[in-house]
């Protein structure tokens, strides 16, 4: 699979992680979890964990109210939120 914007794919035969990471800056706030094919089962069952997570959270990032350019430190817990229930 491809890596797509705010995914990219990890393989290393060398290290032990191999997965996807999903990274995401918005409005000074930056976004990070790694989607291990080991947790999640494959390759295939990792990128649509993560992709569903991406989803969900620009869903967030765009909908939320901004004060001076700004997420809040509330939008910012809603998605450090979403992204531990991935």
């Amino acid at each position: 699979m491809k890596s797509i914007k705010n995914l990219t794919r990890f393989t290393y035969e060398t290290a032990a992680f191999q997965g996807w990471r999903l990274s995401i800056s918005r409005a000074g706030a930056v976004f990070t979890k790694y989607f291990s094919d080991k947790k999640y089962g494959d390759e295939k069952q990792s990128f649509t964990a993560a992709e569903t997570a991406l989803t969900g959270l620009k869903a967030l990032l765009d909908a939320a109210k901004k004060v001076n350019g700004k997420h809040t430190a509330t939008t910012i817990r809603k998605g450090e939120k979403l992204l531990e229930q991935a």
